[in-house]
């Protein structure tokens, strides 16, 4: 009888295997690089909808470009506080 191998599906990409008996997850899904019009309404959605799984990851990092960092930096300092 064949031993059968458990898949993690990824999304359209190709899908990686996974071993059971290791465990381990190819290196190259550690980081993803994603342009900012495809991640941004997810997470504002995520935001207005107060999901939990936010707090999952309130600790991660993630690296900006300059020029994005000094506009909302900007932005943060000339905003109007809301009432």
């Amino acid at each position: 009888m064949a031993r059968n191998r458990l898949r993690i599906y990824y999304g359209p990409e190709e899908a990686e295997t996974i071993s059971i008996a290791t465990e381990t997850l190819p290196a190259a899904r550690h980081s993803v690089t994603v342009p900012l019009e495809e991640v941004l309404p997810l997470l504002v959605d995520a935001v207005r909808t107060n999901r939990t799984w936010l707090n999952d990851f309130s600790d991660e990092e993630i690296t900006l470009s300059s020029d994005l960092y000094e506009v909302l930096m900007a932005y943060q300092h000339f905003r109007r506080p809301s009432a």
